[in-house]
């Protein structure tokens, strides 16, 4: 599979800036579906090309359970996303720590995918760029150009021109690439709703194809397309009055909040408890300052949605990441001495009586410097609607007064002081959808 991105900018060489890729060395990236290699066939001052490579191992897909005979190791789809989204991971954030202005600035781009697979051939690919700025070149390839009577493939030879900032061509590029393939390689569970709304939420909520990029990126699952265009919605004013908006989803801004706490107060070492599938994972594995991460849940399904989200990762960011069987009601000596401990919508899915096995795990028996914790605010179910987007396992949900009854009393058992957040859009009388509480370990 191949993908090339071409810049005329002045100097076009600023390209590996953008990439965080130097033009001057080719590199080679172990990847959950093969092996992909960055180089620059053009690199100088008028015209620069960066290409990235990945190497399918077809029969090794066989092994694993797909078909020997099958195009998909060599059109672009899933596989090379994923690939995408590992190697130039920093550069869809839009970070460019060299040339800060560059990351900011649209420039001229030239995108090709000699071998595309789109299930909706040349006209679906116009669909789906064309609105987002894109002139789109997509030309069908035969099926065998020695028999044409055979008709078409699915797999277009594409080429997008245009100015746009890096970032938002990667963005677009990662989800877009298994939309039009209508497949994905992996697993698709409910933290793909997530990451379809963080990479999407710029250009999707008002795309004229919304629904069916969501359709497919989610794998035509009914109940994740639901909640994927109600965020999408929310994002693009488009829900009712009454309803409350936001400027991204609540899950994006429970993450990135709980990352700023866990940045303000230092922490280098930190459990994420409960982790489920590692949508926090992905977050803070994406900050070097935070050199050591373990990820812990009782649930062995979890831990293996985690470990496949991890698995995309570059071989460097995999192996700051450690993920451990463990129940947050069992005591487990592994976990103590960190710097910070997070429970992010957690503890909600515990039996209320199991809460002080908890607090004696976490706050005496590992006793990180800082805990972070947040929990659904029940005082603001009713601006959720008619169908309140909580889940379904919930054992309770705390008011406000609950919340800070409960941390204040484990703080004082334990030896923490306890500050409180809102997170999420502020009711005056109602509060924010999410409650946070932050515990700082008091000096002995």
């Amino acid at each position: 599979m191949l993908l090339t991105v071409t810049t005329t900018t002045r100097p076009a060489t600023d390209l590996g800036f953008l990439l965080f890729k130097h033009p001057d060395r080719a590199q080679t990236f172990s990847t959950a579906t093969g092996t992909a290699h960055v180089f620059y066939p053009v690199a100088d001052d008028a015209t620069c090309t960066a290409a990235l490579l990945l190497e399918v191992d077809p029969v090794a897909l066989a092994q694993g359970g797909g078909r020997y005979v099958d195009d998909r190791p060599y059109a672009a789809g899933s596989m090379l996303a994923v690939a995408l989204g590992a190697v130039f991971r920093t550069a869809m954030t839009g970070r460019c720590d060299a040339r800060p202005e560059l990351a900011g600035t649209a420039i001229p781009l030239d995108v090709r995918l000699p071998a595309a697979s789109c299930r909706g051939g040349a006209d679906l690919a116009t669909r789906l760029f064309a609105p987002l700025g894109w002139r789109v070149e997509a030309r069908p390839v035969p099926l065998d150009p020695a028999f044409p009577e055979w008709g078409e493939s699915d797999v277009v030879d594409l080429r997008l021109t245009g100015e746009m900032k890096l970032s938002d061509a990667l963005r677009q590029l990662y989800v877009l690439l298994p939309v039009m393939d209508d497949a994905k390689h992996y697993y698709v569970g409910a933290d793909e709703i997530a990451k379809l709304v963080r990479m999407g939420g710029d250009w999707l909520p008002g795309h004229p194809e919304r629904d069916l990029i969501s359709h497919r990126y989610l794998a035509h699952q009914r109940k994740y397309v639901r909640t994927a265009l109600t965020q999408l919605a929310e994002l693009d004013g488009t829900l009712v009055e009454e309803a409350p908006t936001t400027t991204r989803p609540l899950a994006v801004a429970r993450a990135e909040a709980v990352v700023l706490v866990l940045r303000d107060v230092g922490a280098r070492r930190v459990l994420d408890l409960g982790c489920g599938g590692g949508a926090l994972l992905d977050r803070l594995v994406e900050d070097p300052s935070f050199t050591e991460i373990v990820g812990t849940d009782v649930s062995s399904g979890a831990l293996d949605a985690a470990e496949r989200r991890l698995s995309r990762l570059p071989d460097r960011a995999r192996s700051r990441v450690a993920l451990r069987h463990s129940s947050l009601t069992y005591t487990d000596p592994a976990l103590a001495g960190f710097d910070a401990a997070v429970l992010m919508e957690v503890v909600e899915h515990l039996d209320p009586g199991r809460l002080p096995a908890l607090e004696r795990v976490v706050f005496e028996a590992a006793h990180p410097e800082h805990v972070v914790v947040t929990t659904p605010n029940v005082e603001y179910n009713p601006l959720l609607g008619s169908a309140p987007r909580r889940h379904p396992d919930h054992r309770f949900e705390w008011t406000r007064a609950e919340f800070r009854s409960w941390a204040g009393g484990v703080a004082d058992r334990t030896g923490y002081s306890v500050g409180f957040r809102p997170v999420g859009p502020e009711h005056p009388d109602l509060g924010a959808p999410t409650q946070m509480a932050i515990f700082a370990r008091k000096a002995a």
